[in-house]
C-alpha cells in the first residue's frame, strides 16, 4: 500500500467574508466580534492533515476501485473524470471550535453562530491550503470530494478512516452515526489529472462549487456555479 503521509501547516489567513457568508450576513456591529473572535480561536487551532495516494480504476460494471474501497458512486467518477490517480485525505482543525460556540452560547446564539462559523471558514481554508500543497507535489487536481456528497454514502467514511488511520495519524475519531469528532473536520478524494491532455495543454480543475451536486447548499458560490 502507498505510505501514509501526515502535515501540519501554519495557521492560513483569515477570509473575514467567508465568515460572514458563513453566518448568512452579518450586521456593522458584529463585524469587531467576528474579528475578535476570529483572531483569539485561529491561535488555538490545529491544523492537521493525513493522506495517501492511490490508483484509481475504472470497472466494467460502472464501478470505481480506488484500491482501499469500490463504490458505483456516478457523481464521483463525474468528479474524477479520468484522473488515474487520485488523493485521499483527511483534515481536522481541532476541538477548540466546539469549546468555542459552548462558551459563547452563553453570551448570545449569535456569539455562537459566529464562532462556529470562523471554525467552518478555518476548516475550509485548511482544505484549500493542503490541497495547495497537493497540486505543487502532484500537478492538476480536480475538486475534492466527500462522503455524503451527491450520490456517494457516507459509510465511505469507514473506509477512508481506515486507509488513513485517523484516529492515530491526525486524532480524528468517527462515531457509529458516521459523525466526526472534532466536527471541524473533513476527509475527501481528490483526483490527480494527467499532466497533459490530447491538445499538450495542462488541464484546469473548476471549483468545488461547480462540480457539487447540491444545488439547494446555504454556501453555494452562486456566481461561480452559474456558469458550469
Amino acid at each position: 500500500m502507498n505510505e501514509l503521509y501526515v502535515k501540519r501547516f501554519s495557521a492560513p489567513p483569515i477570509d473575514r467574508d467567508e465568515i460572514i457568508r458563513y453566518c448568512g450576513g452579518a450586521e456593522k456591529e458584529s463585524i469587531a466580534f467576528i474579528d475578535e473572535v476570529s483572531k483569539t480561536l485561529s491561535e488555538k487551532l490545529c491544523y492537521k492533515v493525513c493522506y495517501r495516494l492511490t490508483d484509481v480504476k475504472y470497472l466494467a460494471d460502472e464501478r470505481l476501485d480506488l484500491g482501499y474501497f469500490k463504490t458505483d458512486s456516478k457523481a464521483l467518477k463525474r468528479n474524477l473524470n479520468g484522473a488515474e490517480k487520485a488523493i485521499l485525505f483527511a483534515a481536522t482543525v481541532g476541538l477548540e471550535v466546539e469549546r468555542a460556540v459552548n462558551k459563547y452560547a452563553v453570551l448570545s446564539p449569535t456569539a455562537a453562530l459566529i464562532a462556529d462559523a470562523v471554525g467552518t471558514e478555518r476548516i475550509e481554508a485548511l482544505c484549500d491550503l493542503a490541497c495547495a500543497h497537493f497540486k505543487t507535489l502532484y500537478g492538476e487536481l480536480r475538486p475534492r470530494f466527500s462522503p455524503g456528497y451527491g450520490d456517494l454514502s457516507l459509510k465511505v467514511q469507514k473506509d477512508l478512516f481506515s486507509a488513513l488511520d485517523c484516529p492515530r495519524s491526525i486524532g480524528l475519531t468517527l462515531n457509529e452515526s458516521l459523525l466526526m469528532s472534532p466536527q471541524k473536520s473533513v476527509t475527501a478524494i481528490v483526483g490527480i489529472l494527467p499532466p497533459t491532455r490530447d491538445d499538450g495543454k495542462r488541464s484546469k480543475a473548476v471549483s468545488k462549487c461547480r462540480s457539487c451536486e447540491n444545488r439547494n447548499c446555504a454556501y453555494r458560490e452562486e456566481s461561480k456555479a452559474s456558469s458550469q
